[in-house]
């Protein structure tokens, strides 16, 4: 006889088809979405939904949680990535361009989902704020590593061109066509950021 699943089991797939469905239509339509059109795109109950999620401000949140580790693998160099503090930092602002040039490419979804919902205390802008202080702290290692004369500046400043830069080419509707990567690049040499090669055992922090 087939065992009957276990609820815990059920639960999650509920749970994983929510926020799956969550995280494409906010990112695609907005984070306004009604719960209606996501619980219909989820195949799941309303009441199911309010008893995996408090309230839908909590799912938004969730859902950029659950997305943070896929946008962090398309942009960041890997850990073993050995290459110079300066290309490391450059390399991020190059997956953007290239993620940039998909048409479904619609900005940062941390940057959109904080304009969005406006309040700085929503569960979503504490979201976006972590992931956005996370890029600022890689960009803040890289610079330290590789000499910047001011590696908290360069780092606020490098944060601030990628999410101008994700919001121009929304904005546009046009590719960026390497303007990123020269912003970054005039403002990575202008710090006195390294260009030669990391030792082999480098690590991010």
């Amino acid at each position: 006889m087939t065992e009957p699943t276990p609820p815990a089991v059920a639960t999650a797939s509920t749970r994983d088809r929510l926020l799956d469905a969550a995280a494409q239509l906010f990112y695609e339509e907005g984070v306004h979405v009604g719960v209606d059109t996501l619980c219909r795109a989820a195949g799941v109950s309303k009441r199911s939904m309010y008893k995996l999620f408090d309230s839908k401000d909590e799912l938004v949140a969730a859902s950029l949680e659950r997305s943070a580790p896929d946008f962090e693998l398309d942009l960041l160099p890997a850990a073993d990535d050995c290459r110079s503090p300066r290309a490391r930092i450059l390399h991020v602002f190059e997956r953007l361009e290239y993620l940039e040039r998909d048409h479904e490419f619609r900005g940062c979804p941390f940057v959109a989902a904080a304009i969005q919902v406006k309040s700085s205390e929503h569960p979503a802008s504490r979201v976006a704020r972590r992931q956005k202080d996370k890029l600022t702290a890689f960009f803040r290692y890289e610079a330290e590593r590789g000499g910047a004369s001011d590696p908290a500046l360069l780092a606020r400043q490098l944060t601030l061109v990628f999410d101008g830069a994700s919001a121009q080419s929304v904005i546009q509707a046009k590719d960026l066509d390497g303007l990123a990567v020269t912003t970054a690049s005039t403002l990575v040499d202008a710090a006195g950021v390294s260009s030669s090669e990391a030792p082999a055992d480098s690590r991010l922090a």
